[in-house]
């Protein structure tokens, strides 16, 4: 499982966006957060706070959430310009 970092970070426009980009296809998928932390690796908690776009994850796990959900990197980033 993938360690969360000791201290939030500033908010962040884009990690907002992304975060609820994420949020609604799962939600639209008919997915639970709990289900994707057990897809994914990650733990609920660290789902939880992507979602709400405390952070954003590093490469490996951007892959490992495009290919859960399913949906294009276009559909990952979103409004995120």
């Amino acid at each position: 499982m993938e360690a969360m970092p000791s201290k939030k970070p500033a908010p962040c426009r884009r990690r907002n966006r992304f975060g609820k980009n994420v949020a609604a296809m799962r939600a639209g998928a008919g997915i639970t957060q709990e289900q994707m932390a057990e897809k994914t690796g990650l733990s609920t908690r660290y789902w939880q706070s992507l979602e709400a776009g405390e952070y954003f994850p590093p490469l490996a796990t951007l892959a490992r959430i495009k290919s859960t959900l399913e949906c294009s990197w276009e559909d990952l980033f979103a409004g995120c310009d």
